[in-house]
């Protein structure tokens, strides 16, 4: 099994526009109204809104490959472009999507990995993340890693409020 990770680009908008709805369907859509979820993935990965994430210069993403298949990706942000104001030696991890196809196969702890080297790249000192309250598989997979709770947010999935639970790991 090769594994390759590479930087995405603008040119690859259309290939992670798709993986994107993809991915946070089958991982939050049977947890939510049709039309929430509609309305969350209208407004999070529309063309514009992933154009500006991809442009941010303190916002990357990172496709991984198995075998030369596309079977997810890892969106990390810094300094201002953090979801939540951590401060200067924080950096986050905002999102790790797998395909369906290549669960299980360690890809999440390659890509949480390939995080912590960017940071510490980046002379970060801690990595974080927030994880959905219900999503226990997620939180049982970072408390493995070392992850932990330290606060939690607000996270609207369409007009339903949810609390997201903040981690994190010093590095």
């Amino acid at each position: 099994m090769a594994i390759k990770i590479r930087k995405v680009t603008v040119a690859d908008l259309s290939t992670l526009k798709e993986i994107s709805i993809k991915t946070f369907t089958d991982t939050f859509g049977k947890q939510n109204t049709a039309k929430n979820l509609h309305d969350y993935l209208e407004e999070s990965y529309n063309d514009g809104q992933l154009k500006q994430e991809l442009e941010n210069d303190d916002s990357a993403f990172y496709f991984i490959f198995v075998d030369h298949q596309l079977a997810g990706y890892l969106k990390v942000n810094s300094d201002n472009a953090q979801s939540e104001s951590m401060g200067e030696n924080h950096f986050e991890v905002e999102r790790i999507y797998i395909l369906p196809a290549f669960k299980h196969f360690g890809l999440g702890k390659q890509l949480i990995n390939y995080a912590i080297k960017l940071a510490k790249v980046a002379n970060k000192q801690v990595i974080w993340l927030g994880v959905w309250e219900r999503n226990f598989a997620a939180q049982g997979f970072y408390n493995h890693l070392g992850f932990q709770r330290i606060s939690e947010h607000s996270f609207y999935m369409g007009t339903d409020p949810q609390t997201d639970y903040i981690l994190e790991k010093s590095i």
